[in-house]
């Protein structure tokens, strides 16, 4: 698999997924611009250490050319400038990863619509999808000058474990969600005459590095955590989706996929990547079948 002379944008690449994305990207060959809002000047209202910067070095490391460029996507002039500047220096997008959230320190799970919060709701709102908009405004007239151009919008779910209510999360989260998948599909409609592809990609239950501090456990000794949640026993690692993005952007025959959502544990059984210990999780059909049906902490099939 090899993306060299490709040009991907990871937009929201600070950390989590975007980061792990944007490594293996990288790690095909391709240049990657790295974007988001914490540097390591300054913080977003995240608070996490992770940095643009840190996610560019990485993706260097792994072969590609990491490029960070700090972006509020909710200014259009910020967006505008960046994707001015992949234009003047490559004359080409081929990749567009929407993975720009920050909203985690908004929720409040359990809350009803009118217990929660109206302006922090409201604010998961502009970060989870007025972003994604304004992104892809500007970067898909680059985008569709060569046939083949792939989105990728980033969600949480599949379509099916989706179409019922995320009560847990509540009605912004779940909105947030919900709408990413279906801007998938918009896109993958005004792409289609043009050679275009969108989809919208979930990984399962991700060991993002607030999900390790969380549980008090590193990627190394992670199964600990299972003593607090067995049914942490199905987790993955950001790499697991970093690889099904990857495999998608190699595909030359990814329009298959055009405007679904797809799961990082159903691309692994067709394109035969795994995760970093060797298995492949399936996550979402985990969830539904064991977890949601009230069975015992069991990832026997699963992995």
């Amino acid at each position: 698999m090899t993306l060299q002379g490709r040009v991907a944008l990871v937009a929201g690449g600070t950390r989590g997924a975007g980061r792990a994305i944007a490594v293996e990207l990288g790690r095909a060959g391709a240049t990657v611009y790295v974007t988001g809002r914490t540097t390591r000047e300054r913080r977003s209202e995240m608070n996490r250490p992770e940095t643009i910067e840190d996610t560019a070095d990485l993706v260097t490391k792994a072969g590609g050319e990491g490029v960070a460029v700090a972006v509020d996507h909710l200014d259009p002039d910020q967006v505008r400038a960046l994707i001015e500047r992949v234009d003047r220096e490559h004359g080409r997008l081929d990749v567009l990863v929407n993975d720009i959230w920050g909203g985690d320190v908004y929720l409040r799970f359990g809350s009803r619509l009118w217990e929660h919060s109206l302006e922090d709701g409201l604010r998961m709102l502009r970060l989870g999808i007025d972003t994604h908009a304004i992104t892809s405004h500007f970067a898909l007239p680059l985008l569709i000058r060569r046939p083949g151009g792939l989105v990728v919008e980033m969600t949480d779910g599949t379509a099916e474990f989706n179409a019922a209510y995320r009560a847990d999360a509540g009605f912004f989260y779940d909105l947030v969600k919900v709408a990413v998948q279906r801007m998938a599909l918009a896109q993958a409609e005004e792409l289609r005459s043009y050679g275009g592809t969108a989809v919208a990609v979930t990984p399962g239950w991700l060991r993002s590095e607030a999900m390790l501090e969380l549980f008090g456990v590193t990627e190394e000794n992670w199964r600990d955590a299972t003593a607090r949640e067995p049914h942490f026993c199905v987790s993955e690692s950001p790499a697991y989706v970093g690889r099904a993005v990857a495999a998608l952007a190699a595909d030359p025959e990814v329009s298959r996929w055009s405007g679904r959502t797809l799961s990082s544990g159903e691309l692994a059984k067709v394109y035969g990547f795994t995760d970093v210990d060797g298995t492949r999780p399936d996550a979402w059909r985990y969830i539904t079948e064991v977890r949601d049906a009230g069975l015992p902490a069991d990832d026997t099939g699963y992995r």
